[in-house]
């Protein structure tokens, strides 16, 4: 925010002048501006400047809650999992964790805000596929780059991708479901949680294994994703099973396969995409968290340490096998390992865009 100064033009008067060769009003706004330069100067002191944020978070970090920005809307994959990790890291910390919903534009629009944030460790952002990878070749004016503006700081879970429809969906079973959806796909609805979200790639990569071009139906994130398909406003999704477990167990959707090599134990009764004669459509969604670049090093150490104790929570544990998530093992939660397996996601994910723009 920029400031405006005002400046003191050189007292005149008479014969009789002051101090200085100032008249009795120069003397008064001299000292006027002698006292403001005082204020200014005092909160140029106590302006967070990177030595002071150094200094704080080497004596004592952290002094205040911190924001965990969730790019999606709540209810979604990325908020169950900031909000079950949150309160373990909170403990940790020894400060409370704020989550904070910012949905838009694939979650592009939440993690350009993180960017922005000061690099001091007070502001953190859950990514992903969607908008740590794909985005980078769906977006040419993303606005941030991947790669370089921010700290990872550990990968938090996977979880496979489930292909589901509406509870009254014709086809029975996931073959059925490919080739329904080769004939008729220009008839159909399909939703997902904004160009670039892991809904969207997930059935980018679907629809290009299958030569389908349904009618893309976007909502800020799959949550309302999910939801519009339980009330039959759109056709089928690709989902997380964090999000799908609950309601295909409620038999609110119906789930046609498992893109994994194996069936998942949340969801033990749903064939895998290889049993459906698609062995080719498999895909593991990340979740990971992060903070922008040039966050102190301590603080990043004591960040990663704190993750990596809600990761071995028993309680957190369990509920991520619920929702079909597997946290990472010790070797793949450091900082690290995340940043390869996000360069090498950047390129897997620029050359399935390239294939299924060209199909188009």
């Amino acid at each position: 925010m920029m400031r405006r100064d005002g400046t003191v033009p050189a007292g005149s008067g008479p014969a009789s002048l002051g101090p200085a060769g100032l008249g009795p009003v120069g003397l008064v706004l001299a000292g006027l501006a002698s006292a403001w330069l005082a204020v200014l100067s005092q909160q140029a002191l106590a302006a967070p400047g990177t030595a002071d944020v150094a200094a704080e978070t080497d004596a004592g970090y952290p002094s205040r809650p911190i924001t965990i920005i969730v790019p999606y809307a709540a209810g979604g994959p990325s908020d169950t999992l900031a909000h079950l990790i949150s309160g373990r890291m909170a403990r940790t910390l020894g400060q409370r964790i704020v989550i904070e919903n910012i949905a838009g534009a694939g979650g592009t629009t939440a993690t350009l805000r993180a960017k922005r944030s000061a690099a001091d460790g007070y502001t953190l952002s859950i990514g992903n596929i969607g908008t740590h990878a794909a985005a980078a070749s769906l977006y040419p004016r993303l606005g941030y780059n991947p790669r370089t503006d921010f700290e990872p700081l550990g990968l938090i879970a996977s979880a496979p991708i489930v292909v589901l429809g509406r509870r009254d969906f014709a086809p029975k079973d996931f073959r059925e479901f490919v080739d329904y959806l080769q004939l008729n796909s220009h008839n159909l609805d399909e939703a997902h949680g904004g160009v670039g979200s892991i809904s969207y790639d997930a059935c980018l990569l679907l629809n290009y294994l299958v030569g389908a071009r349904p009618r893309l139906i976007s909502y800020e994130g799959a949550s309302p994703a999910l939801d519009s398909l339980m009330r039959g406003r759109t056709d089928y999704m690709c989902d997380q099973t964090i999000n799908a477990v609950p309601r295909v167990r409620a038999g609110k959707v119906k789930a046609y396969a498992v893109a994994a090599p194996e069936r998942s134990p949340a969801l033990p009764d749903v064939p895998t995409t290889a049993e459906g004669g698609m062995p080719q459509f498999q895909l593991s969604a990340w979740q990971a968290l992060f903070a922008p670049r040039g966050i102190p090093a301590n603080v990043a150490e004591r960040l990663n340490d704190a993750l990596g104790q809600a990761l071995d929570d028993p309680v957190v544990r369990a509920r991520m096998a619920e929702l079909g998530a597997t946290p990472p093992n010790g070797g793949q939660r450091t900082p690290q390992a995340l940043a390869t397996m996000m360069q090498e996601e950047i390129d897997r994910w620029a050359a399935v865009i390239k294939a299924a723009a060209g199909n188009e």
